[in-house]
């Protein structure tokens, strides 16, 4: 018997330790769940004055797929986020989470890290080859003053133009492409690629200003 007592007001300490403890601890509150969005079509469709190519997803893997996903960082909401090893951009959203895109990077030689701005917008945009890859691709010459925007253009539906925090702009881009089949590759010249519905798609959210994080 006095063991049972002792046990019981052992017992009964503990519960108003443990108590007083859990009232000292404010109540984690869940994240709020992420936010949803309207599927794109991929189908083919019109797009001002070019119609955009039917892709198939199915001939993607599935992680450069458009999606929601968790993603920490510093950065503020708005801002992207590229990695080029992981061959995906991040636009940054409220409460933990991002909107990731599938993309091609650099190939080798002519990939690049660091910050810049989008200082430029632009739909259907023309293309101008820089000199330096005309010389190492001569069948551009036809191009050296400018190929018109249209669903065969380098450049592809939307283009954002990058600007280094020193206010030169190098050429590099994020930009929609015809070469579709080239997402999740290293296959650019330092441009970002995307799909072109979903170049479309990051066109709509980010403004001129957007801060640009690579690495």
């Amino acid at each position: 018997m006095p063991h049972s007592v002792l046990s019981r007001r052992h017992f009964l300490g503990l519960s108003a330790s443990a108590a007083a403890l859990s009232a000292c601890v404010p109540a984690l509150t869940p994240p709020p769940p992420p936010p949803e969005f309207e599927p794109i079509d991929y189908a083919s469709r019109r797009d001002g004055a070019h119609r955009l190519r039917a892709i198939n997803l199915q001939e993607i893997p599935e992680f450069l797929h458009r999606q929601v996903v968790p993603y920490q960082s510093e950065e503020p909401a708005g801002t992207v986020i590229i990695e080029n090893r992981n061959r995906l951009l991040y636009l940054i959203l409220e409460n933990g989470y991002a909107l990731r895109y599938g993309i091609s990077v650099g190939r080798d030689g002519f990939d690049w890290t660091g910050e810049a701005t989008v200082y430029r917008r632009a739909q259907w945009p023309t293309w101008t080859p820089p000199p330096e890859m005309i010389e190492r691709e001569p069948h551009l010459e036809r191009w050296k003053d400018g190929q018109p925007g249209g669903p065969d253009n380098p450049l592809g539906a939307r283009a954002l133009y990058l600007m280094n925090d020193d206010g030169r702009d190098q050429g590099y881009r994020i930009h929609g492409t015809p070469e579709w089949r080239s997402i999740g590759r290293f296959a650019s010249s330092g441009c970002f690629r995307m799909l072109q519905q979903d170049v479309i798609d990051l066109y709509d959210r980010v403004p001129v200003g957007t801060r640009v994080v690579v690495i």
